[in-house]
């Protein structure tokens, strides 16, 4: 097998709207190009795979393009062809090949000796490359071939480098963003030639950006990889360690797959960055788009799980880094989920779903939104001025605050205009009237069961034109006060004070650096200077707890944020009992 100079057109051309819509098609397995002499040598092979599956030790490679480019990125030659799996074609939906197109396709290692010469010595390029590198060695490997350690550079990796305002990494999103056209999408060679597109728009930005180490090194490796000759042993039908438990626990699954679209459009709009930036390993990024696909249709299925459980393997990622990076993403989509301000019972019945497939206990979910919605009332209190001087229309409302609304009647669209700016800010819009009620919102139309409520616990009634001007000067909540120990701490030399661990939640530290005058990020790991401080105001209060806090007209009051039963003291959160 040799390749063809140029480009081979295959089939008809997807373009950017089916490529983004769905949509097919026509392909023909391409014959091995007749032998042409090079005037450009390759420097790069970019390849791509379409597979039967997602797991490298059960799944086969369906088609295989490989483009080879020069220095510049620009193409030098390129080849493609499919191969039959000796076994179910998989997804046709995705892929698009049926069982018909392969049957009387190559087997892998009928061609693996022609393969290696075009891609020995080169480095090799792919989009999410420990993917289609791990199918490719294991072909090579079911061929009988012992298989060398290749020098790779994944353009999805190196997208953070190259494009680090994107919050999707698919070939899609970085073609996109990078202008290459993505033609015949998910087909090998589609996919290979805009990968090529994409490896030439970063070997050719050095006037934008510096360059990529990681695209440097690839370059100086690979010429000292060494490809045996040959097979060393006869093909094997199955892997001598596909018996071998996993080292890391997959996915859950679920038996049936409810429809859930607006979990679907939540992670749709879900950024790598923000899972990142939750905490997941860095080394997770590709691993996590791979999941992110999976998850697109609401659940996992017993398929996916396994062949995830063998992508957790290829990605070389740690049971810790796995449980780290399933955690990440569950609070980025309990982020995603408040953004509006609210969710609804659906919302959290998705969420439910997607701790049950990542393997987290279903009681973390409350948690989670209450983490999200505390460092959503955070980023609003960013943004929140303080009251005017001449301020005189009492208590002023706060970030937090459950409000409920009665009456109306004929006003029906401004009422809803509230609410739905209420939840916006993060006031919380309550169907009941109950003692942490701060106000009832009325117009006097129609003296209801909340009304009566609210006279009876003795709440604060407004009209509809007060509360939007409480809402137009809306105030940040009320600080939590840091958390007097439970246990007796060790006791420090004398004179210095006795060491005091907070136990307080990430989200009470975060409200009260706020409220502090620290600056506090409103997501991710807390600094160790916020901590710090914190548990030296935890200390001060426990030397003098029964001090009261000072008030801006000079009085004194009892320190809020505090339950006071017997054996249930307790910090109350910045947004306390969401549910």
């Amino acid at each position: 097998m040799t390749f063809a100079s140029g480009r081979v057109e295959m089939g008809k051309s997807m373009g950017w709207f089916s490529r983004l819509f769905g949509g097919g098609a026509e392909r023909a397995v391409e014959k091995p190009p007749a032998t042409q002499s090079l005037s450009t040598p390759p420097h790069f092979v970019v390849i791509d795979v379409e597979t039967t599956g997602l797991s490298p030790k059960a799944d086969r490679v369906l088609e295989l393009a490989m483009v080879r480019v020069d220095q510049r990125g620009n193409v030098v030659d390129e080849w493609s062809t499919r191969f039959n799996p000796e076994g179910p074609v998989g997804a046709t939906h995705i892929h698009g090949i049926t069982q018909r197109d392969v049957e009387r396709a190559p087997l892998f290692r009928d061609l693996a000796a022609s393969i290696v010469p075009q891609i020995a010595g080169l480095p090799i390029a792919a989009h999410n490359a420990r993917f289609d590198l791990s199918f490719l060695r294991a072909e090579f490997r079911r061929a009988g071939w012992d298989v060398p350690w290749l020098p790779a550079y994944c353009t999805l990796e190196g997208s953070r480098h190259y494009m680090p305002h994107l919050d999707r990494r698919r070939l899609v999103d970085c073609c996109w963003d990078a202008r290459v056209p993505l033609n015949d999408a998910h087909s090998a060679l589609g996919d290979a030639r805009a990968t090529a597109g994409l490896l030439r728009y970063y070997l050719q930005s050095h006037r934008r950006t510096t360059p990529h180490d990681a695209l440097t090194s690839v370059q100086r490796q690979a010429p000292t990889v060494v490809w045996p000759s040959g097979a060393s042993r006869s093909p094997l039908t199955v892997f001598p360690d596909e018996t071998t438990p996993r080292r890391s626990t997959p996915p859950r699954t679920r038996s049936t797959k409810p429809a859930q679209p607006a979990l679907v459009e939540q992670l749709a709009t879900l950024s790598l960055e923000d899972i990142l930036d939750e905490g997941a390993p860095e080394g997770s990024l590709a691993y996590l788009e791979t999941l992110l696909n999976a998850l697109e249709d609401g659940a996992i299925s017993e398929a996916e799980a396994s062949a995830l459980g063998d992508l957790i393997d290829v990605y070389e990622l740690t049971d810790a880094d796995v449980a780290v990076a399933h955690r990440s993403l569950a609070v980025a989509v309990a982020h995603k989920a408040l953004d509006d301000g609210h969710v609804s019972r659906e919302e959290r019945a998705e969420l439910d779903a997607v701790a049950h497939s990542l393997g987290l206990p279903s009681e973390l979910v409350p948690a989670l939104i209450a983490e999200a919605d505390a460092a959503r009332a955070a980023r609003i209190t960013e943004r929140l001025r303080p009251l005017p001087a001449d301020w005189t229309s009492g208590e002023p409302l706060r970030v937090g605050d459950k409000v409920a609304f009665t009456g109306f009647d004929g006003r029906e669209h401004e009422r809803l205009r509230l609410e739905k700016k209420s939840q916006e800010l993060g006031v919380r819009v309550m169907g009941n009237v109950s003692g942490r009620t701060a106000m009832v919102v009325t117009d006097g139309s129609f003296p209801g069961t909340k009304l009566a409520r609210a006279h009876d616990l003795g709440t604060r009634v407004v009209a509809p034109e007060l509360y939007a001007l409480l809402l137009r000067h809306l105030q940040p909540a009320q600080a939590p006060v840091p958390k007097k120990p439970e246990k007796t701490m060790a006791v420090a030399p004398a004179g210095e004070p006795s060491p005091v661990r907070s136990g307080a939640s990430p989200s009470d530290i975060r409200a009260w650096g706020l409220a502090n005058g620290f600056a506090v990020s409103v997501r991710g790991r807390l600094s160790a200077e916020l901590i710090r401080a914190y548990e030296r105001a935890a200390r001060a209060d426990q030397l003098d707890h029964g001090a009261t806090e000072g008030t801006a007209d000079g009085t004194r009051m009892k320190p809020v944020g505090v339950i006071s039963t017997h054996g249930r003291d307790r910090p109350r959160s910045v947004i306390d009992n969401f549910w």
